[in-house]
């Protein structure tokens, strides 16, 4: 069967149904659109969650990539890093000249082998490059699409709702803009939460705000340091798999990715001490939301001085 030229008429297949798979699936079935979703965390102790969010919504849960696959006429891949392997789990099953958008945060060199198993089997590739943070833009974060059917693609998606724009139709391009500049944004997480922690062990946290707020004067260091905190302690599982594609984009250009492979070691570090509940309660509202950077900062040294 042919896939409609109306997207809202479209059936969405959704792989990943953590945070950013169930804001596109709340936004998308507000239009009364057809959306369907897998996630490995389905087959896990975190499934209750996720089927009680998806039968609140009206979402139908698969039982595997293929299967999804196998009924879906626009795939949506937002699984952090794993472009290639979710791609190998659907090709078997993509319906023929479906749309297949990869979200993930990946290489070029990454999402290049990625659409080669999408397009060699029928269906029609595209990268995606989210550019920021998902929850407070939603469906309308800025997104920027690569490859050969970025053109054609790309006012479907403002039809639905999205906040899309071509980069580039050679595949690749949108992802490097992305990593490049995670380099940055997720490095300032990781160089934040090192740099404070830090000055507050020796109690020079206030000079070393006042002189960071002289340097970069249009920066809230306060309320920026406890975004940071907040969101590394929630999504650094998630952040270290992404900067260790950044470390991949930067061996593809031919450097050494000094500074990426030490963001990603900070990032899990601060997830491994989540996990442990040093921060509290995953789930909880008061988990990853404490308004001071120092709360958190304490309670690090607090189990380095225990270690």
């Amino acid at each position: 069967m042919a896939i409609s030229p109306d997207p809202k008429r479209w059936q969405i297949g959704l792989v990943g149904y953590g945070e950013v798979g169930r804001i596109l699936a709340e936004d998308l079935r507000k239009q009364n659109i057809k959306v369907g979703a897998y996630d490995i965390k389905l087959g896990g102790d975190q499934q209750a969650a996720l089927r009680e969010h998806a039968a609140k919504f009206h979402v139908a849960l698969a039982g595997s990539h293929a299967e999804l696959a196998r009924s879906a006429d626009f795939m949506v891949s937002a699984v952090t890093s794993q472009a290639v392997p979710v791609a190998q789990a659907c090709v078997a099953a993509i319906k023929q000249g479906s749309w297949f958008l990869d979200f993930n945060s990946a290489s070029p060199g990454a999402k290049q082998r990625a659409a080669a198993l999408i397009d060699g089997a029928g269906g029609r590739y595209v990268e995606g490059a989210v550019m920021t943070s998902v929850p407070p833009y939603r469906i309308k974060v800025p997104l920027l699409l690569g490859g050969g059917g970025a053109r054609e693609l790309a006012p479907l998606l403002v039809t639905l709702g999205f906040d899309a724009k071509v980069a580039s139709d050679e595949l690749g391009v949108a992802s490097a803009v992305k990593m490049c500049r995670s380099i940055m944004i997720k490095g300032m997480e990781a160089m934040v939460i090192e740099s404070f922690t830090t000055a507050r062990a020796y109690g020079v946290e206030e000079a070393v705000l006042a002189s960071l707020a002289e340097t970069f004067p249009g920066i809230n260091w306060e309320k920026q340091g406890a975004y940071f905190f907040q969101r590394v302690i929630e999504h650094g599982r998630r952040r270290a798999e992404e900067v260790r594609e950044v470390a991949e984009t930067v061996r593809e250009a031919g450097l050494t990715p000094w500074s990426a492979q030490g963001t990603a070691e900070r990032q899990a570090w601060v997830a491994d001490l989540a996990d442990s509940g040093l921060f509290g309660q995953r789930g909880t509202k008061e988990f990853a939301r404490s308004p001071d950077w120092r709360t958190e900062a304490d309670r690090i040294l607090e189990r380095l001085r225990k270690a």
